[in-house]
């Protein structure tokens, strides 16, 4: 019971810190509906048995977001937490387009937790593509991020078969929102591999 009375603590802090914040897409949704979705997708693959990592879930973009530090996560809900979100966090004083090709270097590097947490981060992403993309996206800049998504999930394969499925449904309809062709014959797959592309600078999603 403890241990989910932090979760509940970190849901008040995230929806405390990201409180003026929203998504970009059209419905404008509080940027929180985010954080618990990636939350929720992480507890559901582990059958709620990693607090921690759930909690860093809520947390994840905190310190790249709302300019907190990693010692102010590790003061309130302990190292594991801040270490994990650290480890999810983009260098922002690198350029935009460096900080993409990085994920995608680092992805298969990442500890099993962090991998866990980046693939169900994409994936609330591409969801996001398929029902509420930004309005002032063109078609080329939502199938940029979508072949991008999947190169860094590609990193990241093997840590959870339920959460590639889902990433694999969740990049098959952010396609076919996009009138493209499905990913794949008959229902989802396991991550395909990607052709390495280039990509422009993308501003809102992660």
């Amino acid at each position: 019971m403890q241990e989910w009375l932090r979760v509940l603590k970190a849901a008040d802090a995230a929806a405390r810190w990201h409180i003026d914040q929203r998504r970009k897409g059209q419905a404008k949704e509080p940027y929180i509906n985010h954080l618990l979705e990636v939350a929720m997708l992480v507890a559901e693959a582990t059958g709620g048995r990693d607090t921690n990592l759930v909690i860093a879930a809520l947390l994840h973009d905190a310190i790249e977001d709302c300019a907190l530090s990693k010692d102010l996560i590790a003061e309130t809900f302990g190292n594991d937490v801040a270490s994990l979100v650290a480890e999810v966090t983009d260098d922002k004083s690198l350029p935009k387009k460096v900080r993409k090709e990085k994920q995608i270097e680092s992805a298969p590097m990442k500890s099993a937790s962090a991998k866990l947490l980046k693939l169900a981060d994409k994936i609330s992403n591409l969801r996001a593509i398929a029902a509420s993309p930004p309005a002032d996206w063109p078609l080329e800049r939502k199938t940029t991020y979508i072949e991008w998504a999947k190169q860094v999930a590609h990193g990241l394969r093997g840590i959870s078969p339920q959460l590639e499925t889902e990433f694999a449904e969740a990049a098959r309809a952010a396609r076919e929102a996009c009138g493209l062709e499905a990913c794949a014959e008959g229902g989802p797959s396991r991550l395909p591999t990607p052709s390495r592309t280039s990509h422009p600078e993308i501003e809102s999603n992660k």
